[in-house]
């Protein structure tokens, strides 16, 4: 660890800080789509689901340039945002972290979405009841219960984020500093005399941190699963 440069300490806190605020912008929508999905019958769900996870499937590189299409300074979101608002992120760290939700956001929803569906419904309903607004029961009831899922999905989010490479280098390049991820750095390492030393002290870090990472999801996923069934 002692012989991890400037440079490669600014790509793993930079990944870590995209990871971060990737998994903590995504979640609430996540929760909200993986109770929608769990509780309510409506036309077209299963297309809804379908797009959710959408990006496991097709290629990261696709996925990428659909939103640079999308949220790029020419983009129809993205004009609008940098006109408006001033906010861009083609070639930004925030655009990375845009890039690294989009990807991790389906493995995300589905730990919340199972885990809404472990917890039996009598208990809402029994909490409707005796007088509380569906925003409370949700709150008080559902949201707690899930919460090993939500803590296990966002860790998996999380994991996922740290290693995405596909999207974020079509979307945002490959700027050290700005947007060079481990990933990222990694793939520019290997491309240059002499760099295999260097891009091997990021692939051990970068497994450290993954599992760490998938270590802690199996045991939150462990503990929802005796706390759902009462042991």
């Amino acid at each position: 660890m002692s012989d991890i440069s400037p440079a490669e300490w600014t790509a793993i806190l930079l990944s870590i800080r995209v990871a971060v605020v990737a998994t903590l912008f995504a979640t609430p929508l996540g929760i909200a789509l993986a109770w929608l999905l769990a509780r309510r019958d409506f036309w077209g769900k299963a297309a809804l689901d379908a797009l959710i996870h959408l990006p496991l499937v097709l290629p990261p590189v696709v996925t990428g340039y659909l939103l640079l299409l999308t949220f790029g300074r020419k983009g129809m979101v993205g004009a609008w945002l940098a006109d408006n608002l001033g906010i861009v992120f083609a070639f930004r760290w925030t655009g990375a972290a845009l890039a690294c939700g989009v990807m991790s956001f389906p493995l995300l929803v589905r730990p919340i979405r199972l885990s809404i569906e472990a917890i039996d419904s009598r208990l809402e309903q029994a909490a409707g009841t005796l007088g509380a607004s569906p925003w409370n029961v949700f709150f008080t009831v559902t949201l707690p219960l899930a919460a090993p899922g939500i803590l296990a999905g966002m860790i998996l989010g999380f994991a996922k984020a740290l290693g995405e490479f596909g999207a974020t280098i079509t979307f945002v390049s490959n700027i050290p500093g700005e947007t060079q991820t481990i990933s990222s750095a990694i793939y520019a390492l290997l491309q240059t005399p002499d760099g295999d030393a260097a891009a091997l002290r990021l692939v051990i870090v970068s497994v450290i941190i993954a599992v760490i990472a998938l270590v802690a999801s199996e045991v939150f996923a462990r503990h929802a699963t005796r706390r759902l069934h009462g042991r």
